[in-house]
């Protein structure tokens, strides 16, 4: 794999309190969540059956991450791997079929942004993936393709997902909404009762706030972190 880093040519994907997440869809992909919901399009990005626990989208998990509505709190999943497995054998999958919008190396492994074909206002961003190969912006994917392995014992595999929305600013909303019902019902054989069960509302983490030191969450979370898996 070359180090090569490729740089997503509009305006890029931001990730702390200071520099947040912006627009850069053509008016035909913007996607109103408030007034059109968020859509069912996904399938699995890893095998659901290594992971041990999940977190809650607005938790405190890993680092501040979060758009211009909300600040200091973690708007993407972190999935946790099972202790008795090896980390990097666990396979990463295109979630959905669309086109790399991005492709980046990070600390560890690489980052794949995805826009989706059938709602182009949304795109899906994957961590810390040890890529099968070089991937480039503009080459398609299939949902299920296979694009690698999750990086190692060295940290979580996370998932953010991104919605050009009609403020141009963007949002950032829950990969679990996105899952179809089918995908989602090997969540409810884990254990889960509703897709709520991931998700700390904007409500409830507004009456429990977060501190922040730059990307860094301050001890103090009252709210639970992780849903554990059976």
């Amino acid at each position: 794999m070359s180090a090569l880093v490729i740089l997503y040519s509009g305006l890029l994907w931001q990730s702390s309190c200071k520099k947040k997440n912006n627009n850069n869809g053509t008016p035909e992909d913007v996607w109103n969540i408030e007034t059109q919901g968020i859509p069912k399009f996904s399938e699995h990005y890893l095998e659901l059956d290594k992971i041990s626990k999940i977190s809650r989208f607005r938790s405190s998990a890993g680092h501040d991450y979060s758009d211009f509505t909300e600040q200091c709190r973690s708007m993407k999943h972190y999935f946790f791997p099972k202790d008795t497995i090896n980390w990097s054998n666990i396979q990463i999958f295109s979630p959905i079929s669309g086109t790399v919008t991005r492709f980046e190396q990070e600390w560890a492994g690489f980052k794949i942004e995805i826009q989706s074909d059938q709602y182009p206002a949304f795109r899906m961003m994957l961590f810390h993936v040890a890529t099968i190969r070089e991937f480039f912006i503009g080459d398609k994917l299939t949902q299920g393709q296979l694009l690698g392995y999750h990086i190692g014992f060295e940290t979580w595999s996370d998932i953010s997902v991104f919605v050009n929305d009609p403020t141009r600013q963007g949002r950032l909303v829950s990969y679990v909404e996105t899952l179809t019902d089918e995908a989602f019902s090997d969540y409810w054989l884990r254990g889960a009762t509703a897709r709520s069960d991931f998700i700390i509302s904007k409500s409830l983490r507004d009456l429990n706030p977060l501190q922040c030191s730059g990307d860094a969450f301050l001890p103090g979370d009252t709210l639970d972190v992780w849903v554990q898996l059976k």
